[in-house]
């Protein structure tokens, strides 16, 4: 069978890619590098709008500074290094699989548009259940402890703050529902967990509207990844419907989100049968995982490619792939402590890989932030909100490691900062060619336009200490954005109980407590402001500089969270 390529390509064969039946299926390292060949063939370059584009905000930032010199750090393209050998699936990985192809085949046999996804997922879930059984049954890897890493980026590294398994309460995927409801019209999706997907559909639909803000009916892998939070939903009936509004109004984004909704429940299957096996005492799980570089990329492409749904013409292009890893990245940042108790097997900060590709990493996430805060970036693709609003809505459900393991004590200098002079990156070469980071002092705006300066005047008055690192971000962000249009009241009141607050309490003595009330106070905020974000006048510029100074300011809170270290915190519940 044919696999058509989803992005509006010519129709490629994966036959080369796939078993003739399923009792041949690929063993994990060869279903690596057959998924790792999908994606290489099936990726589109960077598109001419997209150079302009960048080409042109350089330009507008170049003009701000004089030239200086620049030190560059190159990342490799993950989809260029082998994936690595993982132990085949027991008998029980075998039965899931048989089950999971055969849902498979069903959707295929009916909707072979979605070939391409299927392939993905039967890949995806084969390597997922070697990498688990190689976690359990292997020698762990040890890295080595005795090359240390001299370059900018590691020699600022942090400590970690010590944890134990109550810090994680607020992890707990039933969250704190948002006081005004995203999506009031449907209960089952009330939740903290979907405001921010909500917030990034509705913010690319402004100006393209594609039909996308509302459709929860392609959402059915929600209610397979959040069945545990309400227990009213009837999956199994809901599944039988979309099925049958499929067979009356077909979609291809519908198709594919009943793919990824079997993926989600494969996923939450294998997850909780090894953890499982350790708590039964049969396995020993260790802190870490088998992921490489190579790995880890192409097992969280499933994860991550069609849960924020874009248009079939840009699902495959570089930068839009580049955005969805880079995402996960920063969602593996933040839960990195949580899921080394709850087991989750595809955190990057857990993966067994040096610890410099990890910083690297973390600075393309920091850099695609800045990216992200330009005009100039978000014409060229619908989707190229993502990890704006991304960084937002953690930071204002207080799920974010900014407010909680990102508070240390004292402030770094800012002098010199090689995460202050990142310049702007949109990472697209992350899978394929590898991208390059370029370390320059960083342009500033010579002056504040009316509404920032209004928050900078507020700042002045009400926490004098804090204002000169508030305003001089502040002009760094309009330097990258330009002059800004948000709203001046509640931007002030969540900068004032989050940045603010987070630096207030890192400049005074170390207190976990101070910290743990920022944390939990930024997604009581949140409650308060969050529909702010959804008005179409000023949500957007709200958004830009929330983003700048949750995910780019000075003292870097989000860099704080790469410290992390395996330890013997142990836990027994699973939320992962």
């Amino acid at each position: 069978m044919k696999s058509r390529v989803v992005a509006g390509g010519p129709e490629t064969s994966t036959d080369s890619l796939l078993p003739a039946q399923p009792s041949a299926r690929l063993q994990p390292a060869e279903a690596g590098n057959a998924l790792a060949r999908l994606f290489a063939e099936h990726i589109n370059g960077r598109t001419a709008q997209y150079r302009d584009c960048q080409n042109a905000a350089q330009q507008r930032l170049d003009a701000l500074i004089s030239p200086r010199s620049s030190t560059t750090l190159h990342v490799e393209g993950a989809l260029q290094l082998a994936p690595r050998a993982f132990l085949p699936p027991d008998e029980e990985g075998q039965a899931r699989l048989r089950r999971l192809d055969a849902s498979l085949r069903v959707i295929e046999a009916a909707f072979p548009q979605v070939s391409t996804d299927i392939a993905v997922c039967r890949l995806t879930c084969t390597m997922l259940e070697g990498t688990w059984r190689s976690r359990a049954l292997s020698p762990p890897r040890e890295e080595d402890q005795t090359t240390v890493c001299a370059c900018s980026l590691c020699r600022r590294l942090p400590t970690p703050p010590a944890r134990t398994l109550a810090d994680y309460g607020w992890r707990q995927s039933a969250g704190r529902p948002l006081t005004v409801k995203t999506w009031p019209y449907h209960r089952e999706l009330d939740s903290v967990l979907t405001g921010g997907w909500v917030l990034a559909r509705q913010m690319n639909d402004l100006e393209r509207d594609l039909g996308y803000r509302h459709r929860f009916e392609d959402d059915i892998l929600l209610f397979h990844e959040y069945k545990r939070v309400i227990d009213t939903i009837d999956t199994t009936h809901l599944t039988q419907l979309i099925e049958g509004r499929l067979a009356e109004s077909f979609s291809t984004n519908t198709a594919r989100a009943l793919v990824c909704g079997l993926y989600a429940a494969h996923k939450r299957s294998v997850d909780e049968y090894w953890l499982q096996q350790h708590h039964a005492g049969s396995v020993v799980l260790p802190q870490t995982n088998p992921l490489s570089q190579s790995t880890y990329s192409v097992l969280q492409m499933m994860d991550c490619l069609f849960w924020h749904v874009s248009p079939d013409t840009e699902l495959w292009q570089e930068e839009h792939l580049a955005s969805l890893l880079l995402c996960r990245v920063v969602d593996d940042m933040v839960d990195v402590r949580a899921d080394a108790l709850t087991g989750e097997i595809s955190n990057f900060w857990l993966a067994d890989m040096p610890t410099h590709t990890k910083a690297l990493y973390a600075a393309c996430a920091i850099a695609m932030v800045k990216y992200g805060c330009m005009p100039e970036a978000h014409p060229p693709m619908w989707n190229t909100w993502l990890m704006p609003s991304t960084i937002v809505w953690l930071g204002l459900t207080g799920r974010h490691a900014l407010w909680f393991d990102g508070i240390t004590e004292g402030l770094p200098p800012a002098q010199d900062c090689p995460l202050c002079d990142l310049q702007p990156n949109a990472c697209t070469g992350i899978l394929t060619h590898g991208t390059t980071l370029t370390i320059a002092p960083r342009p500033t705006a010579p002056a504040l336009s009316a509404r920032t300066a209004e928050l900078s005047a507020r700042c002045r008055a009400q926490y004098p200490e804090t204002w000169p690192l508030f305003d001089a971000e502040l002009h760094a962000f309009e330097a990258l954005h330009g002059p800004w249009h948000g709203n001046t009241d509640s931007t002030w009141e969540i900068l004032r109980r989050t940045y603010i607050a987070a630096v207030e309490a890192a400049g005074a003595a170390p207190s976990t407590a101070r910290a743990r009330d920022v944390q939990q106070d930024s997604g009581a905020v949140g409650s308060e402001f969050f529909y702010a974000l959804h008005d179409p006048q000023t949500g957007r510029e709200d958004t830009a500089l929330l983003a700048y100074m949750f995910g780019c300011a000075h003292p870097h809170f989000l860099w704080n969270a790469t410290g992390y270290r395996p330890t013997d915190l142990a836990g027994d519940w699973l939320d992962g």
